[in-house]
């Protein structure tokens, strides 16, 4: 069999615009300038980050029905900007918008790892991440960057949910998995950090694909579904609502950290030795 060279780093595509969030925000824009309001200001009144004001007024994020009106309230905009988010949340939700994800990773208050058969990317280690990613050292210096918020000042608040099978399921040689195993109980000491292992089932909802559930300032969710072809991102709430029925019965499964840890040992020392 020839040998495989170095994978070439897929251009990333610019993530598409909504038109009707992109026409809410410069509304929105254009009231808060008229009254010489700062973003800073809405951001302390909504108790959201500078940035994350910043994206709804670039149609790059929602804004929820309680924002608008906080909003609304404050810039004494007589319902009009309520009026708008309304005409356009008509059908229930705004035409769909792509998320740059990086993005909302680092913005997240709170994040959820669901990866089936592998260990999540976030918490990979770098032997394990260049095998993954086939030795492209540009993916893996790009991942490992990524990983840098759990160190960060303001750390969200992280749960890694590891199936079982990829305690077992080997990458690299056996060394790598017991730097793998090893590094997940590393991360498990964090105070911000939970890692629970998911009991091996076949009847699981979680056996259809892997997620990320990311959780704002202002508790809005965004969520990261990997599929053969690429990923998505979603808010819309329909789809919240899927993951968050596979987030329940995944957790249903999942043993308690200290048994997770004791069994993530185990099988470092048993398996991979």
């Amino acid at each position: 069999m020839p040998r495989r060279g170095k994978s070439v780093p897929r251009r990333r595509q610019r993530p598409r615009e909504s038109p009707a969030l992109i026409a809410f925000g410069r509304q929105l824009r254009r009231m808060r300038e008229a009254q010489g309001t700062k973003q800073e200001t809405i951001a302390h009144l909504t108790n959201l980050s500078g940035a994350q004001v910043s994206r709804i007024e670039g149609g790059k994020r929602r804004a929820t029905r309680t924002f608008v009106e906080l909003v609304d309230d404050h810039l004494a905009a007589g319902g009009a900007l309520i009026s708008l988010w309304e005409d356009l949340n008509k059908d229930g939700h705004p035409v769909p918008i792509w998320f740059d994800w990086p993005q909302i990773e680092g913005d997240a208050s709170e994040m959820t790892y669901y990866q089936l058969c592998v260990i999540a990317g976030m918490a990979q280690s770098p032997s394990y991440a260049a095998a993954i990613l086939d030795g492209n050292e540009d993916a893996v210096a790009a991942r490992l960057e990524r990983q840098k918020i759990i160190d960060k000042d303001d750390a969200p608040t992280i749960t890694f949910l590891v199936d079982e099978q990829a305690l077992y399921r080997q990458v690299g040689t056996a060394e790598t998995m017991r730097e793998q195993l090893e590094h997940l109980l590393m991360l498990s000491e964090r105070s911000n950090v939970t890692v629970q292992v998911v009991l091996s089932s076949g009847e699981h909802g979680g056996n259809g694909s892997s997620f990320v559930i990311a959780t704002m300032a202002d508790r809005s969710q965004v969520a990261y579904v990997e599929t053969a072809i690429r990923g998505l991102t979603t808010d819309d709430p329909a789809d919240l609502a899927a993951a968050a029925r596979v987030l329940a019965d995944l957790r249903n499964r999942t043993l308690p950290g200290n048994m997770s840890r004791d069994l993530i040992r185990k099988v470092a020392e048993e398996r991979w030795t």
